[in-house]
């Protein structure tokens, strides 16, 4: 076996974790594949021979990669996804949308959410250190960053993916309950469900970068609003629950990037108002968490 057949086969066993580290990082499985492609071309003109440890230097190579495209993206500020066209912006992607809603459960959609809010290095030193055990010495070289401050970015990240708002347990547990109902009845189009967790008086506020022109951005009353969430249970696939400044809500996503949040007021096991947030700088001022468990 020569040299390119050597390297070509680690590269191909690599290949599924190098993949997962990407589509954490970029929240975009098209991408990710994308990415290892890159990789790969970069390692196939390089020197393996001259090489100490292969699989840390794929890892750096696709970390890298990652790092250049989160830069890219951040830079050209680009808008979310419309919330009314995911599907037909996944005709474009080379996986299909079961394999990425898959993934994506996999991973925990809300996880994804909350770390494209972070910066590139910050996002990067996270999934690098919390998820496959890298060393801040590592980190430091693919970010440019000193141990000291990758080991900074990875702490900044956590916060923000465990929160900044302190919550009763309880009380938590309790609008967690009622959000992942409302979640679960929107899926399955049940309005019986939907009014069980609805207050009879309810509001939903909309913004007008969340609805069509013409469209009522006010809804009262819980006939109203469940058949609202009822009729728009086909993008349900994309949300998830988390936590939005500290109170449990739904966040939707398509290819990790965050399109609309329903931010809930909860009270007496029940909700009684709905914020639906999907202008960008409005989205960008959010407190966004992961629930655990």
């Amino acid at each position: 076996m020569d040299d390119d057949d050597w390297l070509a086969g680690r590269f191909e066993a690599s290949r599924p974790r190098l993949r997962a580290m990407a589509y954490r990082m970029l929240g975009s499985l098209s991408d990710a594949e994308d990415t290892v492609q890159d990789a790969w071309l970069h390692a196939a003109r390089a020197d393996p021979g001259a090489v100490d440890n292969l699989e840390g230097w794929l890892t750096t190579i696709v970390a890298r990669v990652c790092l250049d495209r989160l830069r890219s993206r951040k830079s050209r500020r680009e808008e979310p996804l419309d919330a009314e066209e995911p599907l037909a912006a996944e005709k474009t992607m080379v996986a299909g949308p079961e394999q990425e809603a898959a993934l994506a459960d996999s991973v925990g959609l809300a996880l994804l959410v909350v770390l494209d809010m972070l910066t590139p290095a910050e996002r990067v030193a996270f999934v690098l250190h919390d998820t496959f055990g890298l060393p801040f010495g590592e980190i430091a070289a693919i970010t440019g960053r000193s141990p000291a401050a990758a080991r900074q970015l990875a702490s900044r990240a956590r916060r923000r993916v465990r929160g900044t708002t302190p919550v009763s347990g309880t009380r938590l547990a309790r609008q967690r309950e009622v959000a992942e109902a409302f979640l679960a009845a929107s899926r399955g189009g049940d309005l019986g469900a939907l009014l069980a967790v609805l207050d009879p008086e309810v509001v939903l506020q909309a913004d007008a970068a969340s609805v069509p022109t013409g469209v009522p951005m006010t809804i009262r009353g819980a006939t109203a609003v469940a058949r609202g969430a009822r009729a728009s249970s086909g993008r349900s696939r994309y949300s998830a629950v988390a936590l939005v400044n500290g109170t449990p809500g739904i966040v939707m996503a398509a290819r990790g990037r965050l399109i609309l949040v329903l931010a809930f007021t909860i009270g007496g096991g029940k909700i009684s108002r709905i914020d639906v947030i999907a202008d960008p700088a409005r989205l960008e001022e959010l407190d966004l968490a992961v629930l655990d468990g």
